[in-house]
């Protein structure tokens, strides 16, 4: 009796998380990021890959600039209930955009540069690989800096004429000098003084896999392992690395997946 009793009940509870809405907000779209919340102790997945959650029980969900047109969901409740989900990812149009004036050895480095740059890139993926449990992502994003929008995310570049990668940020075009204020609480994870294609460059984690990169800077303020609350001076725009003049270049990462920064934070 006391077996069945307990049946009937799991049975129920799994029926009643099988009809709930996925306990989630955000697009569900090509460079979307999501915000969920779970009860503390439930187990996440996004296409079989778990995902972290806070303490509290705050997950994030992301998909990047080429998601497939599907995504699978399944969070795994503490009493053992299951909520599964396979859910439509909608396609974006992106724009191509042409950049010429660029130094050459920026655009098709020399061989002797490679060595660096692929341990600066390993170094990223690295970085981009950590975790923290926090949620400090939770207070909200606001804009590092405000001006002419020069670049979008997700854009086809064309550099010197040569086809290259897309861009995974927002360009804010602004002089050198401009400050640039910490979009969202966080801790200081990299303070680097010259990558070779972003510059003097300044990564924040705001937790669970969510990191912020401000590239091209002309000066950092604040050095690695800092905490910073958002709207606090971080850094100053500059025109480092491969740029043709000064901007800002704001990209938001989750673990290796790129979103759209501009989703995050209201028009200016």
């Amino acid at each position: 009796m006391i077996r069945a009793f307990i049946l009937t009940l799991l049975l129920l509870a799994a029926s009643a998380h099988a009809e709930a809405p996925l306990p989630v907000t955000g697009p569900f779209e090509q460079g979307g990021l999501l915000f969920g919340e779970a009860p503390p102790g439930s187990q996440v997945f996004l296409d079989g890959q778990s995902v972290p959650l806070s303490p509290q029980g705050n997950f994030l969900l992301a998909f990047d600039r080429d998601a497939e047109p599907a995504a699978d969901i399944q969070i795994i409740y503490p009493d053992g209930s299951r909520l599964h989900r396979v859910v439509a990812i909608a396609p974006r149009r992106f724009k191509t955009q042409r950049i010429n004036g660029l130094p050459q050895s920026k655009v098709v480095p020399p061989e002797a540069a490679w060595d660096r740059i692929i341990a600066e890139r390993d170094q990223l993926i690295a970085l981009r690989a950590q975790s923290r449990p926090e949620a400090d992502y939770l207070g909200g994003f606001a804009w590092p800096a405000k001006g002419r929008i020069s670049g979008v995310y997700g854009s086809q570049r064309i550099l010197n004429g040569e086809p290259r990668q897309p861009h995974y940020g927002i360009d804010i075009a602004v002089p050198t000098g401009t400050p640039v204020l910490a979009p969202a609480d966080g801790i200081v994870v990299l303070a680097h003084p010259d990558l070779y294609f972003a510059g003097k460059t300044l990564v924040i984690d705001h937790g669970q896999g969510l990191k912020s990169s401000m590239l091209h800077l002309s000066e950092i303020l604040v050095p690695e392992g800092t905490r910073v609350t958002k709207g606090q001076p971080i850094a100053k725009v500059g025109a480092t690395g491969r740029v043709t003049g000064a901007h800002l270049d704001w990209r938001v990462s989750w673990f290796d997946r790129w979103v759209d920064p501009a989703q995050l934070v209201p028009p200016q």
